[in-house]
């Protein structure tokens, strides 16, 4: 092992200006090196479900691995630790030793874009999770940064918008996950997230930096803004944010800095504490022993296979199997049968949008793992049924309306940078696929106007539609004709950034085999209230033919079920309609209804219909009572379809449970009325009105019928008995809660056993019951297992904010003992005779 560095004699060695230089990066995903001192740079990497790279368009093929909200639903910290080790072993073939994750923001509202990257409504369940993959992480040498330090519940005016939390809520909920994984994993980087927290920015937050998490916490690692995130030059230094990313530096440059010092907004001594926190993770990150690797590779290892395959299957959670319609066995399928799949059974739902993006490897679709399968037993029949684009696809040079020829004559889109400081610097660049430009991870478009030119040679002759849009100022000709033009900056940056915004559809007439010259021309944005997009050149162009567009699909589709035996819908969202940047505008399914109606149409032509649904977060289910089963997959990573198809087909018994409550109505959310929030004075504000009445602490209180399917639940192809519950106050600080568990079906299976405690003295102001502890069993059918979950007796506290202090006051606690929070099997109960109090 290499000899430690002495990090204070490395920070003496440093002049003025090359501390100031480590404060920020060197460019979107690195440090600052000073190699003439011994001091190398970091690489960091994207992403909590797989490690990209650096570039976001056409980056290096990865890993893509479920989902947090799937991991979630697999109740088993164990496995998120594999995933952790596996994520860390990605990171380094992608020549970072920094990994951007994993995001422990909380389910606020269903309409949370980001969500499906986050773990649950529940802090508990959530930070022992991410605590877990954490530790998987580090073993191998890796960071992990857990993300955004807090309260990032919504895409909506992300960067600016102000929320008004109660001190109770921030630390019971949103603060509560940090709290835990902090503590237990001790991560060696934190993130802060872009919002306001009653007023001041986190990366400013003296309260939420200094005295929480280094204070009260304890924690001694890296935090780093969220990239243009940093919104001060002497606030984030003094509250302390050590790195301001990307780079090169927005805030922090070196004449800003030497005139906060010179004023004395900033000492020295601060200077030197961020400059050493940066040196600190480079030691811990081994990267003075020797060249950190830079080479992005892509390797597809067959363990990694085998793990995104396991954690798929065990996160999707069976809701419904009316008739016990599933599994479809071979052994229960008759030769011959027919099966329609319809809907999204050719799309591999693997992941959401924007940071969680990766190039997996490869994608198995539905479709091809169910003839994988079944393939010698069924006859499989299929009809796409919907649209599912938010955007038409971008024009590809493998385009199946024709073909793209650049300026060099060869396949694809020719781009042309033209640099508005120096208007005799081009650059042109050949060969690229597709008639977008994505400028993150590159500073390829910084202050540039873009050109996009191609000859497009339609293969049929008729209307198209065109959709285009641009970060800034856009305009579209075909053959020197204006036929799109969008005149300001894009309305939706954030939607924009992660190609997910609204796009106005035009129609043009072409003829096959004559050939048009197209070109997108677009402008930097400028005054866009975001710095990590101004300057940057963004645009896409998006095509279809006007028979797809128009097609009768669900029409299609009904007939198709109609002449089968059984009926298999695949609905969901893909990353435009999931999306970092942007919160979603329905709780229905997409686009406008049409997949439930879909669905609809296909119950009502055929009995025994099956859903299948790959969202991060819940949708409305107007069509439940119609179908016979429903399967939630979320976004279960590469191996999507093979998952989905062990499930299906009962070679892996489903042992998932909700890590997020599935409400009836939008309206019943706890955050109902205060979501995305309302403008105060040109701001975003939105309150966090319910408290920490989040998710099934709020429906606890409602009648069952308000929800469709309860925090915590999932069915199985077998069925499982609890024993008499007993819970031994084992110390001053600790309960143990012992149950035996039994599988009482005919088939091996896995339940996770949950552990709610609450005051049986009810009280308005506080919850019924809280998650406690959990743990995955897997039994073989008829065997009994003894369960032993330790409960902390912290874990039963309350925030007083008036004393600033968790307090458990004495008297009658209920232990709840059941598969769901709304699915309660025994109550054991304990007395306090005296109240435990615990400072901060």
């Amino acid at each position: 092992m290499a000899s430690k560095v002495d990090i204070n004699a490395v920070l003496q060695t440093l002049t003025l200006e090359e501390k100031i230089s480590l404060l920020a990066g060197a460019d979107f995903w690195g440090t600052v090196a000073i190699p003439s001192k011994g001091v190398p740079a970091i690489r960091t990497t994207d992403g909590p479900n797989g490690t990209r790279g650096v570039d976001f368009e056409g980056n290096t093929r990865a890993a893509c691995f479920p989902a947090a909200c799937s991991v979630a639903a697999t109740f088993d910290p164990a496995l998120a630790r594999r995933i952790g080790c596996a994520l860390a072993e990605e990171a380094r073939t992608k020549g970072a030793s920094c990994l951007l994750a994993p995001t422990v923001c909380i389910h606020r509202h269903p309409l949370g874009g980001r969500n499906f990257e986050s773990y649950s409504e529940d802090p508990f369940l959530t930070g022992t999770l991410a605590s877990h993959m954490i530790q998987g992480v580090q073993s191998r040498g890796v960071a992990a940064t857990i993300k955004h330090f807090v309260a990032n519940e919504q895409e909506t005016a992300r960067t600016t918008v102000n929320e008004i939390i109660g001190e109770r809520a921030l630390r019971e909920i949103y603060l509560r996950p940090f709290e835990i994984a902090v503590k237990e994993a001790k991560p060696w980087a934190v993130m802060t997230a872009y919002n306001l927290i009653n007023g001041t920015h986190c990366d400013s937050n003296h309260w939420l930096l200094a005295k929480v998490l280094r204070g009260e916490w304890g924690w001694d690692g890296l935090v780093i803004s969220d990239w243009g995130g940093t919104n001060s030059v002497a606030g984030s230094l003094n509250a302390g944010l050590d790195l301001e990313m990307p780079g090169p530096p927005r805030m922090r440059t070196l004449p800003d800095v030497l005139a906060a010092l010179k004023a004395g907004e900033v000492s020295m001594q601060t200077i030197d504490e961020r400059a050493r926190t940066v040196l600190q993770l480079v030691e811990r990150l081994g990267a003075f022993a020797g060249t950190q690797p830079t080479v992005e590779r892509a390797i597809d290892r067959p363990e990694h296979r085998a793990l995104i395959q396991e954690a798929g299957a065990r996160g999707i959670v069976l809701l419904k199997n009316e008739g016990r319609i599933l599994p479809l066995s071979s052994e229960r399928l008759k030769k011959g049968t027919k099966i329609a799949l319809i809907g999204l059974a050719k799309d591999a739902l693997t992941n959401g949008g924007g940071s969680a993006g990766v190039n997996a490897h490869y994608k198995i679709t539905p479709w091809d793992a169910l003839h994988a399968a079944l393939g010698d037993t069924v006859k499989f029949t299929y009809a796409k049924g919907v649209l599912k684009e938010r955007l038409l696809p971008s024009i590809s040079k493998d385009i199946a309306y024709g073909k793209v020829v650049g300026l060099d004559g060869n396949a694809g889109f020719t781009r042309i940078f033209y640099d508005l400081k120096n208007p005799a610097c081009v650059s042109t660049v050949h060969g690229h696929e597709l008639s977008a430009y994505n400028p993150l991870g590159s500073q390829d478009s910084l202050f540039k106007r873009l050109e996009i030119v191609g000859d497009f040679t339609p293969a049929e002759s008729g209307y198209h539609y065109i959709a285009c849009s641009g970060f800034g100022p856009t305009q579209v000709y075909v053959n020197d004709e204006l036929v799109y033009e969008q005149k300001e900056n894009c309305s939706d940056p954030m939607g924009a950034l992660f190609m997910a915004n609204t796009e106005e559809e035009v129609r043009y007439s072409f003829l096959s085999g004559k050939t048009y010259r197209l070109c997108i021309r677009s402008e930097p944005p400028t005054n866009t209230g975001m710095r990590i997009l101004e300057g940057r050149t963004g645009v896409r162009l998006g095509f279809m033919f006007e028979s797809e567009h128009d097609a009768d699909l669900q029409g299609e589709a009904a007939r198709v079920a109609q002449d089968a035996d059984l009926a298999i819908v695949f609905t969901g969202h893909d990353p435009q309609w999931e999306t970092e940047g942007r919160d979603r505008g329905s709780f229905h399914l997409p686009c406008r209804g049409s997949q439930d109606s879909l669905v609809a149409a296909v119950a009502h032509a055929n009995s025994n219909t099956i859903v299948v649904n790959s969202t991060g977060t819940p949708v409305a289910m107007p069509w439940l009572g119609q179908v016979k089963a429903v399967v939630q997959a979320w976004f279960a990573g590469q191996e999507c379809g093979n998952a989905i198809a062990d499930v299906l087909t009962g070679a892996v018994n489903p042992e998932g449970h909700l890590p997020v409550t599935f409400p009836r109505r939008i309206e019943d959310s706890p955050a109902h009325g205060n979501f995305p929030g309302r403008y105060v004075d040109g701001r975003l504000e939105v309150e966090y009105a319910e408290g920490i009445f989040v998710g099934y602490r709020h429906f606890d209180r409602l009648p069952r019928e308000k929800v469709n399917f309860p925090f915590g639940y999932g069915l199985s192809y077998t069925s499982f008995q609890l024993g008499k519950v007993r819970v031994l106050r084992v110390s001053q600080e600790a309960f143990s809660v012992t149950v035996d568990v039994s599988n009482t079906g005919g088939l091996p299976g896995g339940t996770a056993v949950q552990v709610y405690a609450g005051s049986a003295s009810r009280a308005p102001q506080n919850p019924i019951k809280s998650l406690v502890a959990y743990c995955k069993v897997r039994l073989q059918p008829g065997e009994t297992q003894a369960v032993d979950l330790p409960v902390a007796a912290r874990d039963l506290a309350y925030f007083d904010e008036t004393g600033q202090r968790w307090v458990v006051e004495a008297g009658v606690y209920e232990f709840s003992l059941g598969f769901s929070s709304m699915d309660i099997a025994q109550v054991a109960t304990v007395e306090l005779d005296r109240p435990m109090v615990y400072g901060l």
